[in-house]
């Protein structure tokens, strides 16, 4: 089926909340970017909760990877500078590409609302067998954030000069 470049794709999304301490009942960041997602018009495809340990986080986001229903992933909690945070150390490696513009423009829009501790994010994005993957903090508010300046946009068809859809194999026959 071809896709008219207005038609809008609905992607896939898996959300991954990284915390020692969070649950179903209370993770209110994971909650945030399933709804705004859904509220985008994505499907949330699958979502998990792991504690932040390097080898569990590969794990879940690998299967997710080699999943070919699953376009994006969307993680959140593990990118500050405490010795428990370690989320880019544990998915960097997955990376075929990383989208450099990601963490430098995130933390752009988040001086205005977090000042100078904008600088302990360690935030960051890429690419791994046609699949996005987007690491976010843990906050409900950063979430926002990073979907309502960067995501909403980037993985919306519709969006011009260009977004990342069209690199992930959604809506290809």
């Amino acid at each position: 089926m071809h896709q008219h470049p207005t038609d809008f794709i609905p992607l896939n999304i898996a959300v991954l909340t990284v915390s020692d301490t969070r649950t179903a009942d209370n993770d209110r960041s994971g909650d945030t970017l399933a709804s705004l997602a859904r509220e985008a018009g994505h499907q949330i495809h699958a979502r998990a909760i792991v504690k932040d340990d390097i080898y569990r986080m590969r794990a879940t986001v690998s299967d997710w990877i080699v999943d070919p229903d699953i376009h994006a992933v969307i993680t959140t909690g593990g990118t500050g500078l405490t010795d428990r945070d370690s989320t880019p150390e544990a998915l960097l490696p997955l990376f075929d590409r990383v989208i450099e513009g990601f963490g430098e423009l995130f933390r752009q829009l988040s001086y205005s609302e977090v000042g100078s501790s904008t600088v302990q994010s360690r935030c960051c994005a890429g690419f791994a067998n046609r699949t996005l993957i987007f690491c976010l903090p843990g906050s409900p508010n950063a979430c926002k954030t990073g979907w309502s300046g960067i995501l909403a946009e980037q993985l919306d068809s519709r969006h011009r000069p260009c977004n990342f859809v069209g690199q992930t194999g959604a809506g290809a026959e």
